[in-house]
């Protein structure tokens, strides 16, 4: 399947979190989409070096600029499961804007275009590192990395993308 590109419509899926009462959730990703400019961004796993300290932190850091130019949610899809993503929400001090939400199986991500193979690593089925910005379920920049690049998915090239 080819990844997801600008102009394409998001896949419809189901993802996980636990919602501020710590119940689990499952939310379809149009009713969180639809009618709304967003951001939807990958990484390959939790509590990886350069997720855990370049990738997340710089849209939690510019999660407030990035609202004032008019997105309205800011979601982190990564292939875990959904315990797994709420521990690393609780890793940070501050997650401001952004959601964690769980793609345990892999399911959505596939739907993307953007799963990576890191079998031969240990680590199964991943995201590519992305990040998309959607507006009422179009994608206006489609940001996706090579391998384990981190050169244009970053909360700033989002910024220049607006």
């Amino acid at each position: 399947m080819a990844p997801i590109s600008v102009g394409d419509t998001i896949p419809d899926g189901t993802l996980a979190y636990f919602d501020e009462n710590d119940q689990l959730q499952q939310v379809s990703v149009h009713t969180l989409a639809a009618g709304k400019k967003v951001v939807l961004f990958g990484v390959p796993g939790a509590f990886t070096p350069t997720c855990s300290m370049k990738h997340v932190p710089g849209f939690i850091e510019k999660s407030e600029e990035l609202k004032s130019k008019g997105v309205e949610d800011l979601f982190l899809i990564s292939v875990n499961d959904p315990f797994v993503m709420k521990a690393w929400k609780k890793s940070y001090d501050e997650t401001k804007n952004v959601k964690f939400l769980a793609d345990g199986s892999a399911t959505y991500t596939h739907a993307l275009g953007l799963e990576l193979d890191l079998a031969e690593k240990g680590l199964g089925v991943r995201s590519r590192r992305f990040a998309l910005l959607v507006d009422n379920l179009k994608v206006v920049a489609a940001n996706v990395e090579s391998g384990g690049e981190f050169t244009v998915s970053s909360a700033e090239d989002i910024l220049a993308a607006l």
